[in-house]
Parts: C-alpha cells; sequence; structure tokens
C-alpha cells in the first residue's frame, strides 16, 4: 500500500491510503539530489507542507547546481594551469566564463609589489567602450581601504559606488571606475600561506548588484583564485625567463656567425693584398728584375695602398669585435660642433681633391656643445663623408649641415649620388652588407663601417638614417641628444 504525505501549514501530518504523484516526485527529486542530478522536476503547484518541500528542494538544488558550476569552473582555470597556460590565458578564461557564478561588467586583477608598499594594476577588461584604470596604475597600500580587506580576509562588497566616492572623494582609482560607468564592486583578496599576493576586482553597472551576494562563496572563490593565479604568475616569470634564454641562444648562434664571417672576410679580403704586396716585394728583392724609377714609385704606392686597405679592414674587424662583445665603451667629453664639423669637411675636402669633387659646409652650423666621445664622432662623420665621396661621381658637391631642436642635433651628409634602391636600405646599417652600388673610383669597402656608425651613435643614445631615392643622391643623419 502506498504512503502518501500530506499536512496543513502547520505542518500536521497523517496517512493517507490513496496514491499523491506529488510524494513521488519529490522522492524521485530527493534521489537524483543523491546521485548528483540537480536538475530536477517538481511540482509546486500549493501552497500546502508538500508544495512548501518542493519548493524548497528546487530552491536546493539551484543552490548546488550554482555551488557545481562554480567548482567546474574553478576546476577549469586549475586544469589551464596544469596545462601550462600563462597568467593572462588563465585570466582571460576567468573573464569569459565567470559571469555565471558572479555578475559583472569589468574585471581587474591588480598584484602587490614586491616591497608590499604599492598595489600595482596587471590586467584589466571590461565590457564597456570606455577604460579609464588601465594595467601599470598604481597607488600605496599603506593607509587604503584595500588594507582592510587584507587584515580581515574577505571580500569587500560596495553596492553603491558613486556614494563611496563622496564619502571618499580622494580615492582615485574609485574615481577612474566610476568614469567607467561601473556602479558595485566585489573586491576579493588574494592570499597564499596567508601572504597577501593582489586583489580581484569585480564591478558592474548596476548599483546594488552585490546586495544579496554569498560572501562564503566569493571567499571560495578567492582562496582558489588566489593559489591558481600565483601558479599562472610563476609560470608567466618561467616563460620570461625562457624567452630570456632563447634571446640569450640566438645571440650567441649570431655571435658564432659572425666570427665565421670575420674569418672568412679576413681569409678572402686579405688574401689578394697580401699576394700583391707579396709579389712587389719578391720583384724589389730579385736582382735579376730592373726595375726603373717611376715602375718601382709605382710598385710602392700600389703595396702602400694595399696596406692602408688591410689595416683599415683590421680595424674594422676590431670595432666590430669590440661592439659585438659589449667591451665597447665611450670617453665622453665636451665637443664643440662647429669646429669639430668645419674641420672634418676641409680634411676630406682636401681628400677628395683627386676626384675633383668637393666636400662643404651648407648654411651655418650651429655654434652649440654636445656630450660626445670625440674619437668615436670622428670616426662615425669619417665613415659617412668618405662614403659620400667614394660613391660619388666626379666633380660632384658633397655637403654637410646640421638642424638644431630642443632635445637634439641631427648631421646631415649629403652626396650627388646614384642614391639607394628601396630594397636595399633595410641592409644599410647591417653587418657584412655589400650594396649592389659601386665606388665611382674603385675605392675599397670592407661592408662594416655603416654597422660600426650605427652602434657608436646609438651607444651614445642616438639615431642614424637615410633618406635617399634612386637616382637623386643620399642624405645620411645621425641625431644625437642636446647638451641641457
Amino acid at each position: 500500500m502506498s504512503i502518501s504525505i500530506i499536512g496543513d501549514v502547520g505542518g500536521n501530518m497523517e496517512k493517507q491510503d490513496d496514491h499523491n504523484p506529488r510524494i513521488d516526485s519529490l522522492i524521485e527529486a530527493i534521489t537524483c539530489l543523491q546521485q548528483g542530478n540537480y536538475y530536477i522536476d517538481v511540482m509546486v503547484d500549493s501552497n500546502d507542507a508538500i508544495g512548501q518541500i518542493a519548493g524548497s528542494l528546487r530552491s536546493l538544488a539551484l543552490s548546488l547546481q550554482n555551488r557545481q558550476n562554480e567548482r567546474l569552473k574553478l576546476d577549469n582555470i586549475t586544469a589551464q594551469v596544469d596545462a601550462g597556460l600563462i597568467l593572462d590565458d588563465i585570466l582571460e578564461t576567468v573573464y569569459r566564463e565567470f559571469r555565471e557564478v558572479i555578475p559583472y561588467n569589468r574585471i581587474g586583477f591588480s598584484l602587490i609589489d614586491d616591497d608590499g608598499q604599492t598595489v600595482r594594476a596587471r590586467w584589466a577588461r571590461s565590457d564597456r567602450p570606455r577604460m579609464e584604470l588601465h594595467a601599470g596604475y598604481c597607488a600605496p597600500l599603506k593607509g587604503s581601504s584595500l588594507e582592510n580587506i587584507i587584515r580581515t580576509q574577505r571580500p569587500r562588497i560596495i553596492n553603491d559606488l558613486a556614494a563611496y566616492l563622496e564619502h571618499k572623494p580622494t580615492s582615485e582609482s574609485t574615481h577612474l571606475i566610476v568614469q567607467e560607468g561601473m556602479r558595485a564592486s566585489l573586491t576579493c583578496p588574494l592570499l597564499v600561506q596567508g601572504r597577501a599576493v593582489g586583489f580581484m576586482f569585480f564591478s558592474s553597472i548596476d548599483p546594488d548588484t552585490y546586495m544579496n551576494a554569498h560572501v562564503d562563496i566569493f571567499s571560495q572563490i578567492a582562496r582558489q583564485m588566489s593559489v591558481t593565479l600565483e601558479k599562472g604568475h610563476l609560470m608567466l616569470e618561467l616563460a620570461v625567463q625562457k624567452a630570456e634564454v632563447e634571446q640569450h641562444r640566438e645571440e650567441l648562434r649570431y655571435l658564432n656567425q659572425v666570427k665565421d664571417v670575420f674569418m672568412g672576410m679576413a681569409a678572402h679580403d686579405l688574401r689578394n693584398p697580401l699576394a700583391l704586396v707579396k709579389m712587389i716585394l719578391e720583384y724589389e728583392l730579385n736582382p735579376e728584375i730592373k726595375l726603373s724609377k717611376a715602375d718601382r714609385n709605382n710598385f710602392l704606392r700600389k703595396a702602400l695602398g694595399q696596406t692602408n686597405y688591410m689595416l683599415l679592414l683590421l680595424n674594422d674587424l676590431v670595432d666590430a669585435n669590440l661592439l659585438q662583445s659589449g667591451q665597447f665603451q665611450l670617453q665622453i667629453k665636451s665637443v664643440q660642433l662647429r669646429d669639430f664639423l668645419t674641420e672634418a669637411v676641409e680634411r676630406h675636402d682636401a681628400l677628395a681633391q683627386e676626384k675633383k669633387t668637393r666636400v662643404i659646409p651648407e648654411g651655418e652650423i650651429p655654434d652649440v656643445e654636445i656630450q660626445a666621445d670625440p674619437s668615436r664622432l670622428r670616426q662615425v662623420i669619417d665613415n659617412l663623408l668618405s662614403n659620400a665621396v667614394k660613391y660619388s661621381p666626379p666633380g660632384s658637391t658633397v655637403r654637410v649641415y646640421a638642424d638644431r631642436v630642443p632635445s637634439e642635433i641631427t648631421i646631415h651628409v649629403r652626396d650627388e649620388g646614384p642614391g639607394i634602391a628601396s630594397e636595399e636600405q633595410p641592409l644599410l646599417f647591417q653587418e657584412f652588407t655589400r650594396l649592389s652600388t659601386e665606388p665611382t673610383g674603385n675605392e675599397k669597402s670592407t661592408g662594416l663601417g655603416l654597422a660600426i656608425v650605427r652602434r657608436i651613435v646609438e651607444a651614445h643614445k642616438g639615431r642614424i638614417g637615410v633618406d635617399t631615392e634612386p637616382g637623386h643622391g643620399a642624405d645620411f643623419w645621425f641625431a644625437l641628444p642636446a647638451s641641457e
């Protein structure tokens, strides 16, 4: 015989012999809950005792379902950490998937700096079109309301941010998120082994969003998130370290390639000049060969030219090696720009006479003082001027001028040569590159000069570049910081 339970609102119960399907639905619902199935179907069609029990079961099922969803969300995040996701990926997952657990329009994540005195915004996402409080924003921890959150280790709920801001008008962070349109907030402390590591900020555009929030639920979420985010933070640090190791490995690989190129260049570019010098000396020492004075002088001039080229190559190789190895140091002194450029122009104008080329100043050179290494600065201007003469046609003019703005001095060397093709311009300041343009007087080139110049300029915290069009010459320039 079936047993039905009925009663009035006061709870008086009596046995009935007739079958009651409402009781069956309650028993079935309880069985589902016991089995972990929280999607139950019970009839709540009256306000008697059975109806009240059915309503309570439905509320219980909904609560358990929400708890299960929370746990699944947290388990999903933990699984992603275990799978190797970095901190930003974890936070993106929280932002996408936590809406079923916590209502929000904005999530922010902040870390407490190692000094324990500063809270720094690390990450933020919002579905609003405007964000005022961005990653990188920082504020002192001491004296702020966040200190009390750490002390109590409990979430803080503000259901009316506008009223809170009126009460605390000096709170810049509150002012910023109110500007974004946020009207309620939930702040969860993130603690690892009792140590505060940061905060999660959930914000909503609707006041009183967190009025009925169950603090214990958020405390549980915060505890899980603390461990998860700490793991994610450590993984981020490991990723950064791995990237640094990879970069160092690439640098070592590049240096090894540079070494091989050095050896190849030394073997290739020194062989021919040495062979020529050796031949000339053998001619001079061979008593059976009678050389006229003119032939002897011609041979000696060729030998001198070859030894000068070999010395240039070796000097460039030494400089390039110093720059690559990090052993390059500047001896900074005050340099009078007008005197420096005037002397360089006069010196190169005299050297260019052989090609009937002129090197002249253009306009008034600023009478200013710059802070630089004089010998290295001369190396820069000498390289640019000698290149300009080298690649310009005989009888052309190379012009030198300088511009000044409050923050820097820019020095230009402009030639009337063939210019440089756009596809070759990115190669200009790299090591061991030789372009298709050939010197107009069969001058030698090591392919290292502009790369060395670039590194010298950058060591002075300056910039270097070129403005050029094929057929219209080239304007090489470098800019150095102006003296205070």
